[in-house]
């Protein structure tokens, strides 16, 4: 990760989607905005969907993220919900390639341990724990918000973890990779 990037976080939905967006500079994050795109007043999943590409480019275009971090649909027992999830999703990527923005995908599992350290963390505990993180004098009303951020501060974490590279294939491509840490 270069010493000054901006990470844009998106948490995708249909009815109100998340968004983050935090400045890295010598590895450490701070806030640049955070909020939400409200949906509910569109009836049509088309129009919804319009919206959505015309806000993130929006986001783009004022901040001017080096990277988008989006959280990834969980798998959910009702697949019109999932499909028009991923079709959320997928308008909020192709705001950010329509920009050649670099996108980087995470779990929903993966960004609540990367934000408290367990997989099954309230949306709750992740706010409350960005908020003291990022000195975040006063949360947003949704906590969707906090769930792009949490998306953002992700990717930080994992871009600033040498060993969350997957540039080993097995133990013996990491002995070849890494002779100077093996004691002989």
């Amino acid at each position: 990760m270069n010493k000054e990037n901006i990470i844009l976080g998106i948490d995708p939905g249909t009815t109100i989607m998340g968004y983050g967006i935090i400045h890295i500079v010598n590895k450490n994050p701070k806030l640049i905005a955070i909020g939400v795109i409200d949906l509910r007043k569109f009836t049509d999943h088309y129009t919804k969907l319009k919206h959505i590409f015309d806000k993130v480019v929006s986001l783009i275009e004022q901040y001017h993220p080096d990277e988008l971090a989006i959280e990834a649909p969980f798998f959910g027992k009702n697949v019109q919900s999932m499909l028009k999830l991923g079709r959320a999703q997928g308008v909020a990527i192709s705001a950010a390639l329509s920009r050649s923005i670099p996108i980087f995908e995470y779990a929903p599992r993966k960004i609540k341990m990367s934000i408290t350290g367990q997989g099954n963390a309230s949306k709750e505990q992740v706010a409350m724990l960005l908020k003291s993180l990022l000195k975040i004098k006063q949360l947003p009303e949704d906590l969707d918000a906090t769930d792009g951020l949490a998306a953002a501060m992700c990717h930080f974490y994992q871009s600033s973890n040498p060993c969350s590279e997957k540039s080993y294939t097995s133990w013996k491509d990491f002995i070849n990779k890494n002779q100077k840490r093996i004691k002989k």
